[in-house]
C-alpha cells in the first residue's frame, strides 16, 4: 500500500513551503536540527511535519500552542490525506485523543508533551518532534525547547529536532539547536500572502479605549461598528480579535442583529463548539475570537480582520504576590500576524481599531513570558527534572532572579520541593495535575475536607479564569453547574476529581465534608490555593489587609454582596501601578477556623515591642500572617527588643528626642572632630551612629525607658563619655580642649560645630602670637576669627603669620579710625596683647 505521506509531498497543495521542503529533508537527514521560518499562511504547520516523518524513523510529534490548534492541524493534515483522524495523523490534547498504532504524526499541546518528557525523557518511539510557533515565546514552549535540547545532548542525540517560527527569533533559535560549532541550518520560506488593506478605524475623539475597569463600553461598542462597516464594505467571512472570552461574549451581544452567523472561538469552548467556528456554513459568518486564531490555527473563508487592537499578557507583582491576566496594547508583530489571516484566500483587509499614530507607538514585539509570567509551575517543572542550576539549560531567555526566588520560596511552603530546590514525591503529583502548582495543592488537600468532586469544582472554576459577578465565586460555581456553555468546565472537573481520588488526602469524615455549604467549601478551596490572599476586615472601614501584607478592596463601582463579610478567601486580584491597594476580582466567604485551617503555617505568635505616640507599647500579637488575631500587653518586654524600638524611634523622629545639654552637645562636637581628624579609635557620633549602636553608649539607661519623658532622662553626656576610647580619653583635652588661653589671658572657647574648629577673639587679645594653636596632635589649626572691639568679624585666618603681614595692615588702616582708644601697634607680634578697651595713659 502505498505511503500516504510520500503520496501527499508527491503532490502537494500549492503552498508557499514546497519550495523549502527539500532543504529541510537534507538538513534533517545530515544535521538532525533545522529551523524553518516562514510567515503566517505558508503551509508550514501542514506540510513541514510530513516532510520530516519521511525523513526519520519513529512517529513525529508537533506542538501547537492550544487545544483548538492541535484538533484543527490533525484534520486539516488528515483531510489533505483522505484519512479519517487517528490513522497516519492523529492528536492528543487534555482530555482528548485521537491516535493509534499506524499513527506516525501526532499533533499535541505543548503542555501535553512537556507532560510526556518529564516521565520519559527518552521519549521511547520518538524520531522527530517539530515545534511550531516557537516566537510566540509561551513559557512551556521556551521549557520544552530547552529540555529538548538537554535530552539531545544527553540522552538522544538521534532525537531530531525542527523548530519552525514566523520571526527573526529564527537565528536566535538556531544558535541554541545547532552544536557548538555551528548554529542548526536556518530553512526561510518566503511568504505569499495575498495583498491586505489597511483600514484605520480610531475611536471618536473624547471616547475612551479602557479606564481603571478595563475595556470600556464605549469601545465594544466601537468594535461592533467597526463590524457592521466590515460586513457592509468588504466580501468574505470576517475574523473578530478582542483580548479575552469576557469580550468575547460582549461583542458577540452586540451583533445579534447582523446579517451573518456568529461564533465565538476561544479556549474555554467544547470541541463541538470550536469545530462549528472552524467550519464554512450556508450563510456568511462573523468569527469572534481570542488571540487563539492568530498565529498556527486557520480559520476558513476569511477575508476580513477587525482587529481591536489588545491582547492579555500575564504580569507578576512579586513582592505583593499578585499574578493576574492583564489587557495590553497589541505588539506591531502581532498586529501583523493578525491582518494576515485576511490574505490567505486571495485579497483582503484588515480593519485596526486605532489610527495610524497609534500604531507608530505599539511595542514591536511581545514581551516573553518568562520575562513576566508567574515562574511557580516553570519552576517545579526545573526541580522536577533535577535541574540544579538554570543557567545550563539553553533557554532563549533567563528567567529574573527575583521572580524565580519567590517561586522557590513558593513551592517550599508547598510541600512541592525541598530546601535543596528538589522536588519532593509530593511535588512530582503536584506537577502531574493539569494547573497551577497553587490549585494543584488545593485540589490534593481540599479533597479530604470537602470533597474530591468538590474540590475539583472549585480548582477546575478557578483554573478557567471565570470571571464572578459582583466578585462572587460561590454564585459563579452555581452558573457553572447550570450553564448550558460549561463543558470545558466539566471535561476538567471529571478529569481534576480522578486525580483527587486517587493522590488526594482522604476524606476525613464524608458526612462531614457532605454537611459543609458551598460558601464554605468554596472558600476553604481558595483558601488552600491562595493562603496568602485570605483576607480579613480592617476595623472601621470597608478595605481588607490580606496575609501577604496586601490591602485589599472590592470595586465601589461594582458592588459585591461580598463586601462587609469579617473573613474572605480572594481568588483573584490586581493592583495597577500608583494604587495603594489591591482590587479584588474574586472572592468567597471564610470564616477564622477556615483559615487557620488553610493557612496553618502562617499562624505565630511575636512579642511586638514599639514606639508610638510618644511611648514604648509591647504586646504579645497573635498573627495569621499580617492579620492580627489577638492581642496582650507585656509587662516586662525585653531590653533588646525596647532598644530597638527606641532605636526605631530615634532613627525616624530624629536624635533630638533626647535632651541635648550645652554640655553634652559641646561634648559630641569635640568627638566628632576627633573622629573626623584622627578616626579610630575616637567614636563616630553622627545621628546615624549613635541610632545603630543605642546599647554602645546609652546602655542600661534604656532598660528604665518607657516614654518620651523618660527618654528626655536619660543623662547624654555620661552617655557620651561612656563611648571614650581607653586609655586615650585621657588626652581628650589636650587634642580636643574646649577652652584655649590666648596671650591676653582669656580662656576662650573653641567652636567644634564647624568644618574646623573656630576661635572666636578680639583682634587685641591675640597680640604677640606668631601662630593659631593646632588641635589634635598639631594636625588642624584652629581657624581664628578675628574680632572689632565691638566684637564684628575683622578677619578669618588659619595662617596668623602670614596675615600679620599682609592682612592685618589694611585692617588697622580701616579700624583705627573707627576705634582710636583701642591698642593698633606696627608691630603686633611684640605688642603686648590687652582686654582693656582703652590705651593705657603715658
Amino acid at each position: 500500500m502505498p505511503d500516504p505521506l510520500r503520496r501527499l509531498l508527491a503532490s502537494p497543495p500549492d503552498l508557499p513551503v514546497v519550495a523549502g521542503l527539500g532543504a529541510l529533508g537534507e538538513a534533517v537527514r545530515s544535521r538532525g536540527v533545522a529551523v524553518v521560518q516562514a510567515p503566517p499562511g505558508t503551509g508550514k504547520t501542514t506540510l513541514v511535519p510530513p516532510a520530516v516523518a519521511t525523513a526519520v524513523e519513529g512517529r513525529v510529534v508537533v506542538t501547537q500552542p492550544s487545544r483548538i490548534a492541535a484538533r484543527a492541524a490533525a484534520r486539516r493534515l488528515a483531510h489533505l490525506l483522505g484519512e479519517p483522524v487517528g490513522e497516519t495523523v492523529g492528536y492528543s490534547v487534555r482530555g482528548d485523543r485521537k491516535t493509534s498504532r499506524r499513527t506516525r504524526v501526532e499533533v499535541v499541546t505543548t503542555g501535553l508533551l512537556l507532560r510526556r518528557i518529564q516521565h520519559d525523557p527518552e521519549l521511547a518511539g520518538v524520531g522527530a518532534i517539530v515545534l511550531d510557533e516557537v516566537h510566540e515565546r509561551h513559557l512551556d514552549a521556551d521549557l520544552t525547547l530547552a529540555l529538548l535540547i538537554d535530552i539531545r545532548a544527553n540522552l538522544r542525540d538521534d532525537l531530531t529536532l525542527v523548530a519552525m517560527s514566523a520571526t527573526i527569533e529564527a537565528e536566535r533559535t538556531a544558535a541554541l539547536l545547532g552544536r557548538e560549532d555551528a548554529a542548526a541550518p536556518v530553512i526561510d520560506v518566503p511568504g505569499a500572502l495575498h495583498p491586505v488593506e489597511s483600514v484605520w478605524c480610531p475611536l471618536p475623539p473624547g471616547a475612551r479605549r479602557t479606564d481603571d475597569r478595563g475595556i470600556t463600553p464605549a469601545f465594544h461598542d466601537h468594535v461592533a461598528a467597526t463590524v457592521r462597516r466590515a460586513l457592509a464594505e468588504h466580501e468574505g467571512d470576517v475574523l473578530v480579535f478582542v483580548p479575552g472570552v469576557g469580550e468575547v461574549d460582549a461583542t458577540i451581544r452586540r451583533l445579534r442583529d447582523v446579517p451573518a452567523d456568529v461564533h465565538p472561538l476561544h479556549g474555554r469552548l467544547s470541541g463541538a463548539e470550536q469545530d462549528r467556528a472552524l467550519s464554512e456554513g450556508p450563510r456568511r459568518r462573523v468569527i469572534v475570537s481570542t488571540a487563539v486564531a492568530e498565529s498556527s490555527l486557520t480559520v476558513p473563508g476569511v477575508r476580513v480582520v477587525v482587529d481591536a487592537g489588545f491582547s492579555r499578557e500575564p504580569r507578576t507583582d512579586h513582592r505583593r504576590g499578585l499574578s493576574s491576566l492583564v489587557t495590553v496594547s497589541v505588539s506591531k508583530a502581532a498586529a501583523e500576524q493578525r491582518a494576515g489571516r485576511a490574505g490567505r484566500l486571495g485579497p483582503g483587509a484588515v480593519l485596526r481599531c486605532w489610527s495610524k499614530e497609534e500604531h507608530a507607538h505599539l511595542a514591536d514585539h511581545p514581551e516573553p513570558e518568562i520575562a513576566t509570567a508567574d515562574l511557580t509551575a516553570f519552576t517545579l517543572e526545573l526541580a522536577c527534572w533535577g535541574s540544579d542550576d538554570v543557567r545550563d539549560l539553553a533557554l532563549l531567555d533567563q528567567p529574573p532572579a527575583h521572580a524565580l526566588a519567590t517561586a522557590r520560596q513558593v513551592l517550599v511552603e508547598l510541600g512541592a520541593i525541598g530546601e535543596d530546590t528538589r522536588a519532593t514525591p509530593r511535588g512530582r503529583v503536584m506537577a502531574g495535575v493539569p494547573v497551577d502548582p497553587r490549585l494543584a495543592r488545593a485540589l490534593i488537600d481540599g479533597a479530604g475536607l470537602v470533597g474530591a468532586r468538590r474540590a475539583a469544582e472549585v480548582v477546575a472554576m478557578l483554573s478557567e479564569d471565570v470571571r464572578a459577578p459582583g466578585g462572587d465565586l460561590v454564585a459563579a460555581l452555581r452558573s457553572l453547574r447550570n450553564g448550558d456553555r460549561s463543558g470545558s468546565w466539566r471535561t476538567q472537573v471529571k478529569r481534576l476529581e480522578a486525580i483527587a481520588k486517587e493522590h488526594g488526602e482522604h476524606e476525613r469524615s464524608p458526612d462531614s465534608a457532605r454537611s459543609l455549604t458551598d460558601d464554605v467549601a468554596v472558600g476553604l478551596v481558595v483558601a488552600l490555593a491562595h493562603p496568602d490572599r485570605i483576607a480579613r476586615k480592617r476595623s472601621g472601614g470597608s478595605s481588607y489587609l490580606m496575609t501577604g501584607g496586601t490591602g485589599a478592596a472590592f470595586d465601589r463601582r461594582d458592588p459585591s454582596p461580598l463586601a462587609g463579610l469579617e473573613w474572605l478567601a480572594v481568588g483573584d486580584a490586581d493592583r495597577r501601578p500608583g494604587e495603594r491597594e489591591a482590587r479584588i476580582r474574586a472572592a468567597a466567604p471564610l470564616s477564622e477556623d477556615l483559615a487557620l485551617e488553610a493557612a496553618g503555617p502562617l499562624w505565630t505568635e511575636v512579642d511586638d515591642v514599639t514606639w508610638s505616640d510618644g511611648r514604648v507599647l509591647a504586646r504579645r500579637r497573635t498573627m495569621l500572617g499580617a492579620i492580627e488575631l489577638a492581642s496582650v500587653p507585656i509587662k516586662n518586654p525585653p531590653t533588646e527588643a525596647v532598644t530597638a524600638a527606641i532605636g526605631e524611634a530615634l532613627e525616624s523622629e530624629g536624635i533630638d528626642l533626647l535632651t541635648w545639654s550645652e554640655a553634652a552637645t559641646a561634648l559630641r562636637a569635640r568627638l566628632d572632630f576627633l573622629h573626623r581628624a584622627l578616626g579610630a579609635p575616637w567614636p563616630d557620633v553622627s545621628d546615624e551612629a549613635l541610632t545603630r549602636n543605642l546599647d554602645a553608649w546609652l546602655g542600661p539607661q534604656l532598660a528604665r525607658v518607657r516614654s518620651a519623658q523618660d527618654l528626655r532622662r536619660i543623662d547624654v553626656t555620661a552617655a557620651l563619655r561612656a563611648l571614650l576610647p581607653w586609655p586615650q580619653a585621657g588626652r581628650l583635652d589636650e587634642l580636643a580642649p574646649e577652652r584655649v588661653e590666648v596671650p591676653s589671658g582669656s580662656s576662650v572657647r573653641i567652636d567644634y560645630a564647624q568644618e574646623q574648629p573656630v576661635l572666636a577673639v578680639r583682634l587685641q587679645e591675640v597680640f604677640g602670637w606668631t601662630a593659631a594653636p593646632a588641635l589634635a596632635d598639631g594636625r588642624v589649626p584652629l581657624l581664628l576669627h578675628l574680632l572689632s572691639p565691638a566684637r564684628r568679624p575683622a578677619a578669618v585666618t588659619a595662617d596668623l603669620d602670614s596675615f600679620w603681614d599682609n592682612g592685618y595692615p589694611g585692617v588697622r588702616a580701616d579700624l583705627r579710625g573707627r576705634y582710636p582708644k583701642h591698642s593698633w601697634p606696627d608691630d603686633p607680634r611684640s605688642a603686648p596683647a590687652t582686654r582693656r578697651t582703652k590705651r593705657p595713659r603715658d
